[in-house]
């Protein structure tokens, strides 16, 4: 019988996403595929670093932006996850097509697994040779998008029409921002005398999302929102809510 889980481990279990972690594994072990979606500073990108460091034949791509550069990216880190692939020393002369047949055949080969994040509107064209080198799940794809809709993630979304193929990230319970708030003060040496209060208010206004948490806290550290030993909550509020955050 499992040991009681504790308020802390609780905590921890939340902010490092353990659940979702578990989840993601399962699936990769199945070799079936998964969408990871959430509002953005809900930490899908963590996730999926997360993800990567556990499983050893995970390739990780961001912020692709062609089919091209998606495929020489790939290539790339198949070589570099695996030695003696019969992959070209030179790929750039190569056309797209070439390139697709490349990582395919390596694909076929050796059981990997595709992570793409920051799929934010990816373009119909990409996203189909996604699904090519997915070859009816032969090769698991893991990829994030801020919603499970088709105009987010385009011809991707029937790849994971099922409910027990999709994570949900969901913003941080109250009492488990609030510790997180703490904490993250605590880290970046974020002091004040109205501190307490400000450290509610940032909690209530991030509704908490832990990136809004971790970029007004930050921002609570600039001399725009300081004014002697206190933190000018109302002014850090209105450029929250304004979308003005110097950090950027």
């Amino acid at each position: 019988m499992p040991e009681p889980t504790t308020a802390s481990s609780q905590y921890e279990a939340v902010v490092e996403r353990l659940d979702e972690l578990s989840r993601l594994c399962s699936q990769a072990q199945r070799r079936k595929s998964m969408l990871v979606f959430g509002p953005e500073g809900v930490g899908k990108t963590r996730l999926l670093h997360q993800f990567v460091a556990v499983q050893p034949r995970a390739v990780y791509m961001n912020q692709i932006a062609t089919p091209r550069e998606l495929l020489l990216c790939l290539l790339e880190e198949l070589r570099r996850l695996q030695r003696g692939t019969q992959i070209p020393a030179t790929l750039s002369s190569r056309s797209t097509p070439s390139l697709r047949g490349i990582a395919q055949r390596v694909l076929d080969q050796y059981p990997f697994i595709l992570v793409f994040d920051q799929l934010a509107g990816p373009s119909r064209v990409c996203t189909g040779i996604i699904k090519e080198l997915n070859y009816y799940d032969r090769t698991p794809i893991i990829f994030a998008a801020r919603s499970p809709h088709m105009e987010d993630i385009g011809t991707l979304q029937p790849m994971c029409a099922d409910r027990s193929e999709r994570v949900e990230m969901r913003n941080f319970p109250t009492a488990v921002a609030g510790e997180f708030a703490q904490k993250r003060a605590e880290e970046t040496k974020l002091t004040g005398s109205n501190l307490a209060v400000a450290l509610h208010s940032i909690v209530d206004w991030s509704q908490g999302n832990p990136g809004s948490i971790i970029r007004m806290i930050e921002m609570a550290r600039l001399p725009k929102y300081r004014m002697e030993d206190q933190i000018k909550v109302h002014v850090l509020y209105l450029d929250h809510l304004m979308g003005r955050h110097p950090l950027r």
